[in-house]
């Protein structure tokens, strides 16, 4: 069975587009099979992109595990003068990522084909992640640790993750490794979780 979060180049494609409204601005994305939530924009995702404020001083975000890439093109529209970094180890993801930049008309983007950060050298000002939950939760304990070593002074991490899938424990794992952890949102079981450093 194929995984949105491995590469498999043997899959057949079913290309198609979704418009979706976000915080009042009109997407249009290109989804296809092999990808996380090919259907339309999961709960989730949605509930970072209407939960996350940026305070207009980021200079760099990072979208980890991007898939066909909503969140961080939400962030390229909301924050012009920042770059949002976008991530994914699925290469159709990205590929669709790169598609859907184009399609919305941001330019403020990079892209990298990377296992959570083995590919990324900087640090950031945001880091936002909805986690693959289904590859096991030392791999998302691990993308925890590996995005507090990846942010600069007071950077934020946002988490959305399911109550049911392990919200409780992300909590308390991210009080280990943050001074200040939050929960911004609630709904429908869904948890935004912000966490920094002073």
């Amino acid at each position: 069975m194929s995984h949105y979060f491995i590469n498999d180049p043997t899959l057949k494609h079913e290309l198609k587009t979704i418009d979706v409204q976000l915080k009042g601005t009109s997407f249009r994305f290109y989804t296809d099979r092999g990808v996380f939530s090919k259907e339309g924009i999961d709960f989730g995702s949605k509930l970072l992109i209407e939960t996350i404020k940026f305070h207009g001083n980021e200079k760099v975000i990072i979208d980890m595990g991007c898939g066909y890439g909503p969140m961080g093109i939400y962030a390229a529209k909301t924050c012009p003068e920042a770059t949002i970094h976008m991530v994914d180890v699925n290469e159709r993801a990205l590929d669709l990522a790169k598609q859907n930049v184009e399609l919305n008309q941001v330019k403020n983007t990079k892209f990298y084909l990377s296992h959570l950060f083995d590919g990324i050298e900087f640090n950031a000002d945001v880091i936002m992640t909805n986690p693959p939950i289904r590859v096991g939760k030392a791999i998302v304990f691990s993308l925890y640790e590996q995005a507090q070593k990846h942010l600069n002074v007071k950077g934020r991490l946002i988490v959305v993750i399911q109550k049911k899938q392990g919200a409780p424990s992300t909590v308390e794992k991210l009080k280990t490794l943050f001074s200040h952890v939050e929960i911004l949102a609630r709904d429908k079981g869904y948890w935004i979780i912000s966490s920094y450093n002073d």
